[in-house]
């Protein structure tokens, strides 16, 4: 039998060897180090999460929602280091179990800060056991991973009665999957729940959204019958039939003025008083994050003044609204991956473009892409239920890219986005559809810049392989190499609304320059959406 004391040397000894393999990981330059290390140590290990998690004095914070999570984890951890605090935090994104065994094996402060990913709700609530746990959203998603969002929902329910009495709350009140979670009572009546939401009817949407997830009742089956909606189906909702209504949030943002990509400037009424915030991250979505993120700083002990202060100088998470210069260009990289998500980021840039004509500048220049690997969620037919039409009279022009270009092509299309005759253009083995309007922007794919060229020439072909770097530093290796070779057509539709698609694999042209090349880059793990202004 193996003595209490060697099991401890040989737990120590496999994190040395999980810490220094993170460290090689780094250095050779083939990845970050974020879910190596982690993934190697819970082969050896599998309870090291709630070994390492345990060692933690000041316990752990967790936070999950379908969209938002990562930025909110961002927003609580600024507010944290402004109060003096420096929390363990899986800041890279990495949300699964391996990127919180990763993020568990760097620490270095007395509490824990998670972003978790919403499937790995359940084990990492078990294994960390939080002190708080804060959730946002649930929004259909990547039906292929996640199920029906009913499932889901579910699958939370459970896991959160599981910490009646062990956890503290902060939930989304506008959501009718997040707030019936706190409705139990022996959550409220002993670690308690704290609810955020909206109370301004002016952000309200003019109807429902057809990204409406949330239409019944989850204790009786009713249709909820709503007051107003602000973002897919958070808003003011009652049950007719058993008074499941929203509950009364404990932080409010009761008069908001949003200034497109600049950021927006809220009142927020909160338990410890009111204040005045400046966020300098765009969209409605992102009250929501800061909301949500204010009511945890306040629930872990951090005063109202510092926590405000901290959120307006908050930065943007990479991929995540985060805005790089090119050129004299602004290129601004913004994420979307589902319906709810797609529709805000388009409001933003409409609200965005509008904001530029007033003032004397040109519309926006967008270029979209849309991957579906295993991390980006095999299904992409979540586009036809975005609504896209809101581009139009916002963009001049659009190009998009990845490996479904195609797809998005066809969907901007059928919006429609006013263009011309569509152009393709060569992007390794994939092919980038254009819309046709004036070229003169640059425009981004992912997480790096490849501007098709800010003077009014045509697209450029891209020659790496079929994706391109997913780090912004790579922006230091432009531009690609020129091509010769002229964009040539896109095929017409085929009846029914399919779009025609060259033999092959999917965008493959067949030419000799669509081939893919040798390339040391690794393709971007998740769909993006962006961009630019001129």
């Amino acid at each position: 039998m193996t003595s209490p004391g060697a099991s401890a040397v040989g737990f120590r000894a496999k994190l040395a060897l999980a810490r220094t393999t993170g460290s090689l990981s780094r250095r050779s330059g083939r990845g970050g180090g974020t879910t190596l290390p982690g993934r190697l140590l819970l082969r050896m290990a599998p309870d090291a999460v709630e070994r390492l998690g345990g060692e933690l004095g000041g316990g752990s914070t967790i936070v999950s929602a379908t969209n938002g999570k990562t930025t909110t984890a961002g927003m609580i951890a600024t507010a944290l280091r402004a109060a003096g605090r420096d929390p363990v935090h899986n800041r890279a994104g990495s949300n699964m179990s391996w990127g919180v065994a990763t993020a568990l094996l760097e620490q270095r402060g007395s509490e824990g800060l998670f972003e978790v990913d919403e499937a790995w709700l359940p084990r990492m609530a078990t294994e960390l056991d939080p002190r708080l746990v804060v959730l946002g959203n649930l929004f259909r998603d990547q039906l292929d991973r996640y199920g029906e969002l009913e499932h889901l929902a579910d699958e939370w329910a459970a896991a959160i009665a599981e910490r009646a009495g062990r956890s503290g709350f902060v939930l989304n009140a506008d959501d009718p999957l997040i707030a019936d979670l706190g409705r139990d009572r022996e959550l409220r009546r002993r670690e308690g729940v704290t609810y955020f939401g909206i109370e301004d009817p002016s952000q309200a949407l003019p109807e429902l959204q057809h990204a409406h997830d949330a239409k019944h009742c989850r204790r009786c089956g009713a249709p909820y019958a709503y007051e107003r909606a602000f973002v897919g189906h958070l808003g003011h909702y009652d049950c007719p039939n058993c008074a499941a209504d929203r509950p009364e949030p404990d932080l409010a943002a009761t008069a908001i003025e949003l200034r497109g990509m600049s950021g927006s400037r809220t009142t927020v009424r909160t338990p410890a008083g009111e204040a005045e915030l400046d966020l300098p991250l765009p969209g409605l979505y992102n009250v929501y994050n800061a909301l949500a993120a204010l009511g945890a700083a306040l629930r872990l002990g951090v005063e109202l003044e510092v926590a405000v202060g901290a959120l307006a100088s908050v930065e943007a998470a990479f991929g995540r609204v985060e805005t790089i210069e090119v050129a004299g260009v602004a290129v601004s990289i913004l994420l979307i991956k589902n319906p709810a998500g797609a529709n805000e980021v388009l409001r933003t840039l409409r609200l965005e473009a509008a904001r530029e004509s007033n003032a004397g500048a040109s519309r926006i220049d967008l270029w979209i892409a849309l991957n579906d690997r295993i991390a980006d969620g095999r299904d992409v037919s979540w586009i036809w239920d975005a609504d896209f039409e809101l581009l139009a009279g916002t963009a001049r022009r659009v190009v998009c890219a990845g490996t479904r270009a195609p797809e998005i092509a066809l969907r901007l299309a059928k919006a429609p986005v006013p263009s011309s005759s569509p152009t393709a253009v060569s992007t390794g083995s994939t092919t980038t559809r254009s819309s046709g309007i004036p070229r003169r922007s640059a425009a981004i794919w992912a997480k790096v810049v490849a501007c098709p060229c800010p003077c009014g020439e045509e697209p450029l072909a891209i020659t790496t392989r079929p994706s391109v770097p997913s780090s912004a530093s790579a922006v230091s290796n432009w531009p690609p190499e020129r091509s010769t070779r002229s964009a040539t057509p896109v095929p017409a539709s085929r009846p029914g609304g399919s779009s025609a698609r060259p033999s092959g694999r999917p965008g493959d042209s067949g030419h000799p320059a669509d081939r893919p090349r040798e390339s040391s880059v690794d393709a971007p793990s998740s769909s993006a959406r962006s961009s630019s202004r001129s």
